[in-house]
């Protein structure tokens, strides 16, 4: 009996798609079941925290007193109160941070990448940023107490906080700028080279603008983690239940030493405060990514 050639090889080519053995489908389905379980296991305690804080937390920042009015003259018993006076501590703190903070750690990124490259000043700095991206809060603000007030002679304020943030931030920045730098193609480097622009113009034109998409919001992300600094608070400044637009003398609050000092009166009201000040904390770090979100889509290279 014949067969033809082209059915011969019909049955000699495997087919395309084969079935599936059973030790595959239960190593799949096995890894699927253990990812779902972690991500449950991750999320669950987030949301509790989350719900914890809208419960409890939620009542005081719907009347209007809370974004108007400072706890001035209250009691720990009393009922009422806002936490204006924490907000201004909080964005000023984080302003003076970040007009600090952004030249130096990118001019610092830009020497990384585009100058010093294994120079020995380069790994010194590399080294620096290194142990500043480890270091406990705590140390960073007894650090600042140490040169700042004990040396310098300086009171303690709201600047010497910032200062203390400063160091906190300044890594995240470098890290995230130098990180940007490295991928932005050299083609694009090299092209500018080529059309005759000096290197500065090329890292000022074309670099940077490049890159400023991802520095942007690492920054504001940097910016958002530092906010949420207690320890520096305890050591740099005094709390005050007023409002304090100077930042170089006085006590002046902010939102994580509000927290921590309603929290120690032990009073009904007191914890009615801390839980509002949690929220509204949760809320200016949630602002600060949302800002960082579209930031980092305006500043996007635009294609087609």
């Amino acid at each position: 009996m014949r067969t033809d050639a082209a059915d011969v090889e019909q049955l000699a080519t495997a087919p395309a798609f084969q079935s599936i053995g059973f030790g595959r489908k239960f190593k799949n389905n096995l890894a699927t079941v253990l990812f779902a379980a972690a991500f449950v296991v991750a999320v669950i305690p987030l949301l509790w925290v989350l719900w914890t804080l809208i419960e409890r937390g939620l009542k005081p920042i719907l009347s209007a007193d809370w974004w108007s009015h400072s706890f001035n003259g209250l009691l720990p018993t009393d009922e009422g109160g806002g936490v204006y006076h924490a907000l201004v501590g909080t964005i000023f703190e984080g302003l003076v941070c970040l007009v600090f903070a952004v030249p130096l750690g990118v001019m610092v990124a830009v020497y990384l990448v585009e100058y010093g490259q294994n120079s020995k000043l380069a790994k010194a700095a590399t080294f620096m940023v290194d142990i500043l991206s480890g270091l406990p809060s705590i140390v960073a603000g007894l650090f600042i107490y140490a040169l700042w007030i004990t040396t310098f002679g300086m009171t303690r304020s709201g600047f010497a906080v910032a200062l203390a943030l400063l160091l906190l931030m300044l890594p995240v920045v470098v890290r995230v700028t130098e990180t940007m730098l490295l991928i932005v193609p050299n083609e694009l480097r090299e092209a500018a080279y080529a059309l005759g622009l000096p290197k500065w113009k090329t890292i000022v034109r074309i670099v940077l603008p490049t890159a400023l998409s991802g520095i942007v919001t690492g920054v504001m992300l940097g910016l958002a983690r530092v906010l949420g600094e207690t320890a520096p608070l305890l050591i740099l400044v005094g709390y005050s239940s007023s409002i304090n637009f100077d930042l170089f003398k006085g006590e002046m609050a902010s939102l994580p030493l509000t927290i921590f000092m309603e929290r120690s009166t032990g009073t009904t009201a007191g914890d009615y405060r801390m839980w509002g000040a949690a929220l509204t904390l949760v809320i200016v770090i949630m602002l600060i990514n949302l800002v960082a979100t579209g930031l980092s889509k305006i500043f996007a290279i635009k294609t087609k």
